[in-house]
């Protein structure tokens, strides 16, 4: 798997609510992880089911690992006042794999196609802020193989490096002898081999397989 090296947009780590009223209008904004466009309508589907009775659900949708698949619905506000606004939202956050639906609930106040853009517009930036993140990186597999009788150094190693260095530690397994799976930046891959090896005497190596995956990490 070969990824540009470009940085990649985030994404949220779990659903969120919010609601904002802004002249007797209420406007309820919903926000969720996805990982394709049917999620994301799923999502949409959901919310409109649930309120059901409401005059719009409007939504916008970014999807795909550079965000390259974007969606957004007026739902019958005029045309221009609420996907594609909230859609912005997205892409000025650099997010991807995520969905937002803002539902009116209208007050009997009109708004004004400037007033419309700024109330949607933020729903979600407002949503968004409630939102934990997850950072999207390109991490190096490597492994390390060590005699049982060290397996405790070598854990106490990992553990704390990867703490150190954004990577992380993926499976170990026990059978002639303690294989352990790395997740890491490339750049800080050198940096690995060298303490690994400072620490096996030159006995025990780090070393590349050269699979890449994309790994969410906490912001």
């Amino acid at each position: 798997m070969s990824v540009s090296s470009h940085p990649l947009p985030a994404t949220i780590a779990a659903p969120v609510e919010h609601e904002l009223v802004i002249r007797k209008s209420r406007f309820l904004t919903s926000v969720a992880p996805v990982d394709s466009p049917e999620g994301a309508d799923a999502v949409i589907a959901a919310v409109k089911k649930r309120y059901w009775d409401a005059r719009h659900n409007c939504s916008a949708q970014m999807t795909g690992l550079h965000g390259e698949r974007a969606r957004s619905s007026d739902d019958g506000e005029p045309s221009g006042t609420a996907g594609i606004p909230m859609l912005e939202v997205l892409r000025r956050r650099e997010l991807t794999d995520v969905v937002a639906v803002v539902t009116r609930y209208f007050g009997g106040i009109k708004l004004g196609a400037g007033g419309l853009v700024r109330a949607y517009s933020s729903a979600v930036s407002e949503a968004l802020d409630l939102a934990a993140l997850l950072d999207r990186r390109v991490l190096d597999q490597v492994r390390v193989t060590a005699p049982h009788a060290d397996a405790g150094r070598f854990d106490h190693l990992l553990r704390d490096w990867t703490a150190r260095t954004g990577a992380v530690l993926g499976e170990t397994t026990y059978a002639g002898s303690a294989e352990f799976e790395v997740w890491a930046p490339a750049a800080t891959v050198p940096v690995l081999q060298a303490e690994v090896a400072a620490l096996s005497a030159g006995a025990v190596a780090a070393v590349g397989t050269g699979v890449q995956r994309v790994v969410d990490v906490p912001r």
